[in-house]
């Protein structure tokens, strides 16, 4: 893994420099003799108690906050969604009034396909003089006559003026929905921006009162810090006061070898007030180290010379070890000698041995008769 060089956290870094100068400040409190008690540092437990004090007051600011924010925010989500409901609902009455009004079943272009009254719908095989089915040579009407024509003014008036009234009406209730959509999605605008308005004043007022506990417990706690701080200024300067006439006073700052004498045991010497050795001491130092040197070069001289000894008592013995070896590769020559000729003789002997047995003694070889003899002897 590569090394990753990451910016420490201020938050971190801050706590842990605060823990580091409350130990430094323990320790200097328990590790000073002059101001050191047996005991319980009482101090130290009451500013323990004040500190969580305060971080048990700044933690119920801090949930007091956050739970308003969040009624906040439950309000704000709740309005919103009777918001999209109110909305979704609008939309679906504009969808199904649509729906009724312009793709009604008998509008369709393919309606008169499947049209279930078709047949009784249908024009019979004469309607009257003015069938628009029977033309010139039916001889049921004839150019330029029109029987119908105050009927079908006065019907076409009617229609007319049913289409305006109702286009009318249709446009009276679109501005009166329309209007009355204005006036709600006003009322909760400005209902919304109320409590908008509220929630921001609580905020700002539990903000303010957070701030300002967070501030008087900061001028508590700086006003105690300097105060302690004083307090160990003034017992420092009185200590090192008194450290000062005490070195003037007493005989740690004198030459007098007399003050590093052990009152009770005159050779010993007290190394908290010792200032050294004498002319008299080092000139004894040195005359004993002197003699100390004079006694080893005679023990190096000495041993130098018992080396030497050893030396030559080596070689004496390296070579009588060596004329040693020389007689005894001799006498193992010899012995292998005589061995050999020896041996010699007895391989003479056994083959001289060996063919008289064999020219003389082992003559005569047994045949199957003188084992079947020997055969029936047994039985």
């Amino acid at each position: 893994m590569y090394k990753v060089d990451l910016s420490p956290d201020p938050k971190e870094v801050a706590a842990i420099e605060a823990r580091r100068n409350r130990e430094k400040e323990r320790q200097s409190r328990i590790f000073n003799v002059r101001t050191r008690v047996m005991g319980v540092d009482v101090e130290a437990l009451n500013s323990q108690v004040e500190e969580r004090k305060l971080r048990e007051a700044t933690e119920q600011s801090k949930e007091a906050a956050y739970g308003t924010n969040q009624v906040q925010y439950d309000l704000v989500a709740q309005m919103l969604e009777k918001e999209q409901a109110e909305r979704t609902r609008r939309l679906a009455k504009k969808v199904q009034e649509f729906r009724e009004q312009k793709q009604q079943l008998k509008n369709r272009r393919e309606f008169d396909l499947w049209d279930p009254e078709q047949l009784q719908n249908e024009f019979p095989a004469h309607l009257g003089d003015s069938d628009p089915h029977c033309g010139p040579a039916s001889l049921q009407w004839f150019s330029g006559e029109d029987l119908y024509r105050a009927t079908c003014l006065r019907m076409q008036q009617e229609q007319f003026r049913y289409s305006l009234e109702r286009q009318l009406q249709e446009q009276q209730q679109a501005k009166a929905d329309e209007k009355c959509a204005d006036m709600l999605s006003d009322q909760l605008r400005l209902a919304m921006d109320m409590r908008a308005t509220q929630l921001a004043k609580l905020e700002e007022s539990c903000r303010v009162a957070m701030m300002s506990a967070m501030a008087n417990a900061n001028k508590a706690q700086a006003a105690e810090l300097a105060e302690r701080q004083c307090r160990e200024h003034q017992h420092e300067q009185e200590a090192n006061l008194m450290e000062i006439q005490n070195q003037i006073m007493s005989d740690l700052l004198t030459e007098n070898p007399q003050v590093a004498q052990h009152p009770m045991a005159p050779h010993r010497v007290l190394p908290y007030c010792w200032k050294g050795m004498t002319p008299e001491q080092r000139a004894a130092i040195r005359k004993v180290q002197e003699a100390q040197c004079s006694e080893k070069e005679a023990q190096r001289q000495a041993e130098q010379a018992l080396d030497a000894k050893w030396e030559s008592q080596a070689m004496r013995s390296a070579q009588a070890a060596m004329e040693l070896e020389e007689q005894e590769r001799e006498l193992c020559a010899e012995f292998r000698r005589g061995l050999g000729s020896f041996n010699q003789q007895l391989a003479k002997e056994q083959n001289a041995q060996q063919n008289y047995l064999n020219s003389i003694i082992y003559t005569n070889q047994p045949t199957a008769q003188y084992h079947l003899q020997f055969n029936t002897s047994s039985r």
